[in-house]
């Protein structure tokens, strides 16, 4: 039996799906057709409905809850990973949006959101895929960006300064972890098919972490061809954590807080929260 499956080529995702895809474990004869794409892409899929199981931006969750569930395992959130906006100079004190252009790495992202909550009046945003914004900024394309994954570890190398970490400010504000992506199931998965490919996710991660804590995988590397494996080590280790291996009590609530500060924002009706985990 043959599902589609959609995640990134982030050393975070590649390394939690490798023995998964690759057939490292026994997949109770399950079998994959593995899509690997940048976040925004598979946001953009999921608002579509077209693949069966897939990583996306707790962002765009509340538009699509209707069509998936989200799964216990394989996703990245916790604290002190969420996204920082940055810029090339800091000209004055406070920092303020005013008359300021930012790029954000997609409009359905966590990242964006995030970023509205801290500043709700910024209003000349560029949405560009998030490995673009770095040089946007040094090239002074726009004022200010806001980075995720592997951008964390490289821009001060460039240059470029921490306005603020806007994980730190939600997780100030909001009291709980940061979501920023979780793995979700299409609603017309059969639940028993859920829960396998469920645990066969954790699987996966327990395999990562007994294999790979000498040397990462091909698979890892061959998807991170321009990362150092410093850098990709710094990426997994910051983003896969307790919170991947299992969502728990925890992290549904940090979720459901996301959709519930989602529609406060948007100032759009906040639907019933009730079966949007798979149990």
């Amino acid at each position: 039996m043959k599902f589609s499956l959609g995640f990134s080529p982030c050393p975070n995702d590649t390394f939690i799906f490798d023995a998964l895809v690759n057939k490292l474990i026994d997949t109770g004869g399950l079998d994959f057709e593995v899509y690997l794409e940048d976040v925004q892409t598979l946001n953009e899929w999921a608002l579509q409905g077209k693949l069966d199981f897939s990583k996306i931006s707790y962002g765009v969750f509340p538009l699509i809850a209707h069509l998936y569930k989200v799964l216990n395992s394989g996703g990245a959130l916790g604290k002190g990973v969420g996204p920082l906006l940055i810029t090339k100079k800091i000209d004055n004190e406070p920092f303020t949006m005013d008359g300021k252009t930012i790029a954000i790495p997609g409009v359905n992202t966590t990242a964006h959101m995030l970023f509205s909550l801290a500043y709700p009046n910024a209003k000349n945003k560029v949405f560009k895929v998030f490995h673009e914004i770095e040089d946007a900024v040094l090239n002074e394309e726009v004022d200010c960006g806001v980075i995720i994954h592997e951008n964390r570890f490289t821009y001060q190398q460039k240059g470029l300064k921490k306005v603020v970490d806007l994980g730190e400010y939600w997780e100030e504000t909001i009291k709980v972890p940061t979501p920023l992506g979780g793995i979700v199931v299409n609603n017309r998965v059969d639940e028993k098919i859920s829960l396998q490919v469920d645990a066969l996710i954790q699987k996966s991660i327990a395999y990562a972490f007994e294999h790979y804590q000498t040397e990462l995988s091909e698979y890892i590397k061959y998807y991170a061809q321009e990362m150092s494996e410093a850098v990709m080590r710094q990426h997994i280790n910051l983003y896969v954590n307790d919170y991947s291996k299992y969502l728990g009590e925890d992290g549904r609530k940090a979720v459901l807080k996301l959709m519930e500060v989602y529609h406060q924002i948007h100032n759009t009706k906040h639907d019933s929260t009730e079966n949007i985990f798979i149990d």
